[in-house]
Protein backbone atom coordinates (compact mmCIF):
# COMPACT_ATOMS: atom_id res chain seq x y z
CA UNK A 1 0.00 0.00 0.00
CA UNK A 2 1.42 3.39 -0.89
CA UNK A 3 1.83 5.98 1.28
CA UNK A 4 -0.65 7.99 0.20
CA UNK A 5 -3.19 5.76 0.54
CA UNK A 6 -4.43 8.06 3.26
CA UNK A 7 -6.01 9.88 -0.05
CA UNK A 8 -8.48 7.39 -0.07
CA UNK A 9 -10.00 8.00 2.72
CA UNK A 10 -13.52 10.29 2.51
CA UNK A 11 -14.58 10.51 5.87
CA UNK A 12 -13.81 9.77 9.63
CA UNK A 13 -16.16 8.63 12.11
CA UNK A 14 -15.66 9.94 15.73
CA UNK A 15 -17.35 8.83 19.06
CA UNK A 16 -18.41 12.05 20.95
CA UNK A 17 -17.31 10.37 24.15
CA UNK A 18 -14.07 9.47 22.55
CA UNK A 19 -13.03 13.14 21.39
CA UNK A 20 -14.32 14.51 24.97
CA UNK A 21 -12.28 12.19 26.56
CA UNK A 22 -9.00 13.13 24.34
CA UNK A 23 -9.54 16.59 25.03
CA UNK A 24 -9.79 15.69 28.93
CA UNK A 25 -6.21 13.63 29.13
CA UNK A 26 -4.61 16.08 26.94
CA UNK A 27 -4.79 18.56 30.10
CA UNK A 28 -2.50 16.66 32.24
CA UNK A 29 1.33 15.99 31.32
CA UNK A 30 2.50 12.42 29.67
CA UNK A 31 2.04 10.61 26.54
CA UNK A 32 -0.29 12.92 24.05
CA UNK A 33 -3.81 11.04 23.56
CA UNK A 34 -5.42 11.26 19.80
CA UNK A 35 -7.96 9.53 17.52
CA UNK A 36 -6.36 6.95 15.36
CA UNK A 37 -7.60 6.05 11.86
CA UNK A 38 -5.42 2.79 11.45
CA UNK A 39 -4.57 1.62 7.72
CA UNK A 40 -5.76 -0.13 5.70
CA UNK A 41 -7.45 3.18 4.54
CA UNK A 42 -10.88 3.30 2.58
CA UNK A 43 -13.49 5.84 2.16
CA UNK A 44 -15.21 5.76 5.28
CA UNK A 45 -12.54 5.61 8.40
CA UNK A 46 -13.61 5.06 12.00
CA UNK A 47 -10.95 6.70 14.41
CA UNK A 48 -10.65 5.39 18.06
CA UNK A 49 -8.87 6.90 20.86
CA UNK A 50 -5.41 6.14 21.35
CA UNK A 51 -2.94 7.11 23.30
CA UNK A 52 0.45 8.13 21.51
CA UNK A 53 4.17 6.06 22.60
CA UNK A 54 7.06 7.57 21.21
CA UNK A 55 8.39 5.01 18.53
CA UNK A 56 5.48 2.68 18.19
CA UNK A 57 5.82 2.59 14.28
CA UNK A 58 9.64 2.83 13.61
CA UNK A 59 9.70 -1.10 11.42
CA UNK A 60 6.18 -0.86 9.48
CA UNK A 61 5.80 -1.95 6.10
CA UNK A 62 2.23 -0.08 5.83
CA UNK A 63 1.32 3.19 6.65
CA UNK A 64 1.61 4.84 9.34
CA UNK A 65 -1.92 5.43 11.43
CA UNK A 66 -3.10 8.51 11.16
CA UNK A 67 -3.33 10.37 14.81
CA UNK A 68 -5.73 13.56 14.18
CA UNK A 69 -5.06 15.58 17.49
CA UNK A 70 -8.39 15.51 19.48
CA UNK A 71 -8.20 19.78 19.25
CA UNK A 72 -8.36 19.62 15.38
CA UNK A 73 -12.04 18.25 16.02
CA UNK A 74 -13.21 21.13 17.61
CA UNK A 75 -14.13 24.74 16.67
CA UNK A 76 -14.51 27.45 18.98
CA UNK A 77 -13.95 25.04 22.42
CA UNK A 78 -15.63 26.65 25.69
CA UNK A 79 -13.56 26.84 28.76
CA UNK A 80 -13.54 24.17 30.98
CA UNK A 81 -14.63 24.78 34.23
CA UNK A 82 -11.97 24.35 37.68
CA UNK A 83 -12.98 23.65 40.88
CA UNK A 84 -11.52 27.34 41.88
CA UNK A 85 -13.43 29.00 39.11
CA UNK A 86 -17.03 27.26 40.60
CA UNK A 87 -15.62 27.77 44.10
CA UNK A 88 -15.48 31.57 43.60
CA UNK A 89 -19.09 31.53 41.38
CA UNK A 90 -20.57 29.75 43.95
CA UNK A 91 -19.20 32.38 46.82
CA UNK A 92 -20.47 35.15 44.78
CA UNK A 93 -24.25 34.06 44.68
CA UNK A 94 -26.23 35.34 47.16
CA UNK A 95 -28.86 32.80 47.26
CA UNK A 96 -26.45 30.04 47.91
CA UNK A 97 -24.28 29.10 50.85
CA UNK A 98 -20.85 27.67 50.63
CA UNK A 99 -20.50 23.96 51.15
CA UNK A 100 -18.15 21.44 49.68
CA UNK A 101 -21.30 19.38 48.64
CA UNK A 102 -22.32 21.91 46.64
CA UNK A 103 -19.56 22.84 45.80
CA UNK A 104 -18.85 19.55 44.13
CA UNK A 105 -22.33 19.31 42.46
CA UNK A 106 -22.13 22.69 40.85
CA UNK A 107 -18.77 22.08 39.72
CA UNK A 108 -19.99 18.38 38.36
CA UNK A 109 -23.15 20.14 36.69
CA UNK A 110 -20.41 22.84 35.36
CA UNK A 111 -18.63 19.95 33.47
CA UNK A 112 -21.64 17.65 32.01
CA UNK A 113 -22.41 21.20 30.50
CA UNK A 114 -18.96 21.82 29.57
CA UNK A 115 -18.74 17.88 27.90
CA UNK A 116 -21.99 18.57 26.23
CA UNK A 117 -21.05 21.89 24.83
CA UNK A 118 -17.56 20.57 23.48
CA UNK A 119 -19.43 17.92 21.89
CA UNK A 120 -21.56 20.30 20.06
CA UNK A 121 -18.56 22.06 18.73
CA UNK A 122 -17.25 19.28 16.84
CA UNK A 123 -16.57 20.10 13.59
CA UNK A 124 -17.82 18.91 9.96
CA UNK A 125 -14.72 18.47 8.33
CA UNK A 126 -10.50 18.07 8.51
CA UNK A 127 -8.05 18.76 6.83
CA UNK A 128 -5.34 15.28 6.98
CA UNK A 129 -1.73 15.73 6.20
CA UNK A 130 0.59 13.18 4.92
CA UNK A 131 3.49 13.20 2.52
CA UNK A 132 1.10 13.77 -0.68
CA UNK A 133 0.27 17.04 1.02
CA UNK A 134 -3.14 17.95 2.34
CA UNK A 135 -6.33 16.28 2.16
CA UNK A 136 -9.88 17.26 3.32
CA UNK A 137 -12.30 15.01 4.61
CA UNK A 138 -15.77 14.92 5.92
CA UNK A 139 -16.35 14.42 10.24
CA UNK A 140 -19.04 12.02 11.11
CA UNK A 141 -20.46 12.17 14.75
CA UNK A 142 -21.44 8.91 16.21
CA UNK A 143 -23.21 9.30 19.41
Amino acid sequence: MSASAYRDVRSIAVHVEDVVAAIEANRSDGPRTVLRVTPPFDGRMRARLHVEHAGEYAERDDPDPIHVAPSRLVADPPARPTPDGTADRLRADPDATYTVETHHERHAAAMTAWREALAGSIVDSITLDGLDGPHGVDVVVLG
